[in-house]
């Protein structure tokens, strides 16, 4: 086996690579342009350029936005609903909402699956799973040769109540693959076999219109990386905070939806647990939006009410992401009622924001960020420079002359707004589910959340800023700290007084043998394989649950109760052990340990003044004005280093800004902690 790990984050504009080697414990990283037309191609040139051997790899592991492109753009292969007779239409009724309620004219994406697309018959299980109705074989025969005549290469089945029972869905499943042997067939029992039949039937369509795609990426993939010398796993990140093998990803191809956005909220939660804190919130600041995640008390908080596009939901278990339009490229402009705004558009990359001399017109937070002089007109190690009078053109024209502000003031007011705007994300994400930000930690990665993080962190009152080593490369390196990973669950409705420990256990271990199975058919073993049992609970009568851990093996479920109460009053201030408690579905998280880096520590080498550059005039408000402020380079910043802003930490792939009045101490790990009030 080698000695190398190898982390690959894949984005829309370039492709990251993390390497880490075992037995120096060093770390690398490489930056590449992506190539959309195949993500591989991008791949494989990260590892060409990182001078890494494929056949030294011990570990492989990416994050993808294959699917998320797909889903956005619409290229998707021509796809199949069959369906129980008479509810061909959900999943265009939806639910009937819209993401802005005021919006009269704002209409829903349309469905992923045309309507002459979706196909009925006859079958019907009622709602305690009894057989009804079986399906007609000759009519779903007669079905296959319709779909085979049109060409269809993929097939969702979803049937009412087979959550409950899935017998119909199996038999027409397996008449399908006699008739059309070469198309993908997923059942909406085998993929997400809960109630509720507009979620458990988007998240099958989902899943049917990614699976060839996905397939053909994964195993192309897997080919190359095995002719050029690879011979272990290719995982794949998924939503939910861990990795699938390639032998899954067919299977469960809807949870690669967000692959890779999960990935930042991960590195920055191991980060935080790395400099002691158990309670952080991740920032990814990217050139055209920012991703915020929470973890409290050890652990990021998880989700299953998401989506690529509003009103078509994807049932699986995420990482709760909050993301927002605020980048480096983000717009400033001015709206109808003379207040200035920043975002949500975005220069984007092409034409980039003006200072790119790209030809882009409209002023940007990077734009500000270079007026003021706190990002280089060189970045990249000199790869890219970029223009300070650009910038200073469109912000005094767009902005500064409206407003009859001085440039310096215009740029500054520009990145005021675009703070309050992801402060308020900030509060979403804790205040409004009832976390003190003050309790927090703030780890800020990506290229641009180091120029904000330290502001953002004062008007938050959060106490303590972390800046990883690579806060570029953070994401990627997200993709080496996770586990293999699957969630099975099940709709479970009954009153928690009306069952017993035993019973639960039963349908539990039940569970628990569906999920060895699947970690075993990915080559992992007993000792390799942890389970952790869930319990989704709520007060009766009501609409929205709670999911609680849940002991191995029950005894009693009085332990799950109380964690329940206290989870409900932390979440809405609110909770009664008098009142009686539902329990509304069961969930198994089946975990495979795979090895991660061992991330290195490091002792004092050299002094701070080793890491210094020069001085650069840089504008902060809070000063007066310009000030001669400090510039590190960060690769020569020793362990230990401590010193007080003003000061610009400068390094391949991002800026640190660290304003007056915060101190700086970078620890054994390289990271650099920033506090507030403490300077000494």
């Amino acid at each position: 086996m080698g000695k190398y790990q190898l982390a690959v984050d894949v984005g829309g504009t370039f492709t990251d690579v993390f390497i880490f080697d075992e037995e120096s414990k060093k770390i690398s990283v490489t930056k590449v342009s992506s190539t959309p037309h195949n993500p591989a191609v991008g791949i494989l040139t990260g590892i060409a350029q990182s001078a890494v051997s494929t056949k030294d790899i011990h570990l492989f592991s990416h994050g993808t936005t294959v699917g998320l492109n797909a889903l956005i753009t619409r290229r998707l292969p021509k796809t199949a609903l069959v369906t129980t007779k008479g509810f061909r239409d959900v999943a265009e009724i939806r639910r009937g909402t819209k993401l802005d309620l005021w919006d009269a004219y704002a209409d829903v994406a349309p469905p992923y699956i045309k309507r002459r697309d979706r196909f009925e018959l006859e079958e019907r299980v009622d709602y305690t799973g009894k057989l009804l109705t079986a399906v007609d074989e000759e009519e779903a025969r007669e079905l296959a040769r319709l779909l085979k005549k049109r060409g269809v290469q993929s097939v969702a089945i979803c049937f009412m109540n087979a959550y409950t029972n899935g017998v119909n869905e199996r038999k027409v499943k397996e008449i399908l693959q006699e008739e059309l042997p070469e198309v993908y067939i997923c059942t909406s029992s085998e993929t997400l076999p809960e109630i509720f039949e507009h979620e458990r039937m988007s998240t099958t369509i989902v899943n049917a219109v990614l699976g060839p795609i996905l397939s053909t990426y994964i195993r192309n993939l897997t080919d190359e990386m095995r002719d050029k010398g690879y011979e272990g796993d290719v995982l794949v990140l998924h939503s939910g905070g861990g990795v699938m093998t390639s032998e899954t990803v067919p299977k469960f191809a809807a949870r690669l939806a967000s692959s890779g956005i999960a990935a930042g909220a991960i590195a920055s939660s191991y980060i935080a647990k790395l400099c002691g804190y158990q309670n952080a919130i991740g920032l990814d600041m990217g050139g055209t939006s920012t991703d915020i995640s929470l973890m409290y008390d050890g652990d990021l908080r998880i989700t299953k009410d998401w989506y690529i596009e509003y009103g078509y939901p994807i049932g699986f278990p995420s990482i709760e992401i909050l993301s927002i339009g605020a980048g480096g490229g983000s717009l400033a402009w001015i709206d109808e009622g003379g207040s200035l705004r920043n975002g949500p558009q975005s220069a984007g990359a092409d034409p980039g924001p003006a200072c790119y001399m790209k030809g882009g017109k409209e002023p940007t937070n990077t734009d500000a960020n270079v007026l003021l002089g706190r990002l280089n007109t060189r970045l990249l190690s000199g790869q890219m420079t970029l223009n300070k009078d650009a910038s200073r053109h469109v912000i005094s024209e767009k902005i500064g002359t409206p407003f009859t502000l001085s440039d310096e003031e215009a740029a500054n007011s520009i990145l005021k707004v675009a703070n309050a705007n992801m402060c308020d994300a900030l509060r979403l994400i804790s205040i409004r589910r009832g976390y003190d930000p003050r309790d927090f930690a703030l780890v800020v990665f990506g290229g641009a959340g180091a120029l904000h993080g330290a502001y953002l962190a004062k008007e938050m009152e959060i106490p303590t800023v972390i800046v990883p080593p690579y806060p570029g490369i953070t994401s990627a390196m997200g993709c080496l700290l996770v586990d293999v990973r699957h969630d099975i669950s099940k709709t479970y409705l009954v009153n928690a007084a009306d069952v017993t420990a035993e019973q639960l256990e039963n349908e539990f271990q039940a569970m628990e043998e569906e999920a060895a199975g699947l970690l075993a058919s990915e080559g992992i073993g007993g000792e390799e394989m942890k389970l952790v049992r869930y319990l989704d609970m709520r007060y009766n009568g009501q609409w929205r649950s709670l999911e609680v851990a849940m002991n191995r093996p029950i005894h009693s479920l009085a332990d799950a109760l109380e964690r329940f109460h206290q989870e409900h009053q932390r979440e809405f201030a609110f909770s009664s052990r008098e009142q009686s408690v539902e329990i509304y579905g069961l969930r198994v998280e089946a975990i495979g340990l795979v090895p991660k880096p061992n991330l290195p520590s490091y002792e004092p080498e050299g002094t701070l003044e080793d890491a210094l550059t020069g001085y650069r005039q840089v504008y902060f408000e809070e000063a007066g004005g310009y000030v001669a402020t400090p510039i590190y380079d960060r690769e020569q910043m020793p362990v230990a280093s401590e010193f007080t802003g003003p000061a610009i930490v400068e390094q391949l792939d991002s800026t640190t800004v660290i304003p007056p009045g915060f101190c700086v101490k970078v620890d054994e790990y390289k990271n650099m902690i920033l506090t507030y009030g403490e300077a000494k």
